[in-house]
């Protein structure tokens, strides 16, 4: 009987301790949406529609130029400012009909889209499997929730240059993909976030593993549980303190969703999305013994799957490097180091991953090639210096709180 008001107690407060206030609502047209009466888009037509367009409308709000870019949950409108338009898109007869909302990354700035190609410019061609050179979108956004008002038009310039096409490039998003700070619709290091993740422009995430007290490995950010990344609860403190069975029942993170194992992401990722990277960045060197045989069992089970997925453990500091080199055949552990390429060497680490404040690098990240090794980058958000490391560098990715505009300049290469 005590149990039963104990947890009855518990969801009472998860209820009322719900916090919204750091949600910026998703503009949605909700029952005047025109999506739902429209056909799938062909697999086979996406591809023509991806590329680089003119903006020829609205320029002093979304530059001269946007990357448009298929992702598996819909389509990505990015700018270099920051500015990007989440979308889904159907068809009906020969004309393609886009729906969604944009956002600013840096600011609180939103609202609706509707966008259409028309049969004439582009929409037939497409819909056949045919090239357009000559698409041109139109359509118009708004503020918020209102209804879009004001027009834009883009027009298609040319497709994504063989140096992007032929890249391998990573788009790793911090946190599992967002941040909470950033006021997105779902909670970081969350299996919601890695579902939307790619919708931002990813192609891979950063996750941070910890075990509970009964040595089950999930993933959270902070040493604690707090009001950053929880709604109000009974449990405070060191959040390794308790039990798995007391996270997943008690704690909610802040859009109330509970606190995901390392394994559920892992399968999730591979069972459900198409990121090509799992990056994790270990909080704690207890947490190795446990991480290392979770992490086998996800590359055995992408491998039986016919995944094409990197899960790489993060080695931040010298603490997990120890504990690594201390687990029987660590060196065929797939690694990623964020220290001196000297540790890389001796962990035999498949990355190398130093801090962005370091600068480019190019001749250590190509000794790393040269090696048979990758290198990454963390965690860059200025544009100018992601437009820098990616016009000058040699990374074979970054890590980012703003996936859309490392998408934008990876994708605009010539």
């Amino acid at each position: 009987m005590k149990v039963r008001i104990f947890f009855i107690i518990s969801l009472l407060l998860l209820i009322i301790g719900c916090n919204k206030e750091s949600l910026i609502p998703v503009p949605t047209s909700g029952i005047n949406s025109f999506l739902k009466e429209t056909h799938p888009i062909p697999a086979s037509s996406k591809p023509l529609m991806e590329g680089i367009y003119l903006v020829t409308t609205n320029t002093t709000i979304f530059g001269d130029t946007m990357v448009v870019k298929w992702n598996h949950s819909g389509i990505l409108f990015t700018c270099k400012n920051g500015k990007h338009f989440i979308m889904d898109a159907g068809y009906l007869d020969s004309v393609i009909f886009i729906q969604g909302y944009w956002r600013d990354g840096y600011s609180d700035a939103t609202g609706l889209c509707n966008m259409y190609i028309s049969g004439s410019e582009g929409g037939n061609d497409v819909l056949e499997g045919k090239p357009a050179p000559h698409i041109i979108l139109r359509g118009a956004y708004g503020t918020d929730n209102e209804a879009p008002n004001q027009s834009i038009t883009l027009q298609y310039v040319r497709p994504f240059s063989n140096k992007v096409k032929e890249s391998n490039f990573y788009i790793l998003g911090h946190r599992a993909g967002g941040r909470n700070s950033d006021r997105l619709p779902v909670s970081e290091n969350s299996i919601a976030m890695v579902k939307y993740t790619e919708r931002l422009g990813t192609t891979g995430i950063e996750v941070d593993p910890r075990i509970s007290s009964d040595r089950v490995a999930f993933i959270y950010h902070d040493p604690d549980i707090n009001t950053r990344l929880t709604q109000k609860g009974l449990l405070a403190g060191d959040v390794s303190a308790y039990t798995w069975i007391q996270l997943s029942s008690f704690v909610r993170l802040i859009h109330g969703e509970r606190i995901p194992s390392l394994e559920e992401v892992l399968t999730f990722a591979i069972d459900s999305t198409e990121l090509r990277f799992v990056y994790m960045d270990m909080k704690s060197a207890d947490a190795v013994p446990v991480v290392i045989p979770i992490q086998q069992r996800a590359i055995q089970h992408a491998k039986d799957k016919g995944r094409d997925i990197i899960i790489m453990m993060g080695i931040p500091d010298t603490d997990v490097l120890n504990a690594l080199m201390a687990y029987p055949d660590y060196q065929n552990v797939p690694s990623l180091c964020e220290l001196s390429v000297d540790d890389v060497r001796n962990a035999n680490s498949k990355v190398w991953a130093p801090r962005w404040t370091l600068g480019v690098q190019n001749d250590l990240v190509q000794q790393m090639h040269n090696e048979g090794r990758l290198a990454v980058c963390w965690t860059i958000d200025s544009p100018n210096w992601i437009r820098n490391y990616i016009d000058q560098g040699l990374f074979d990715g970054l890590v980012t709180n703003f996936p859309y505009v490392v998408a934008y300049h990876h994708y605009i290469q010539e």
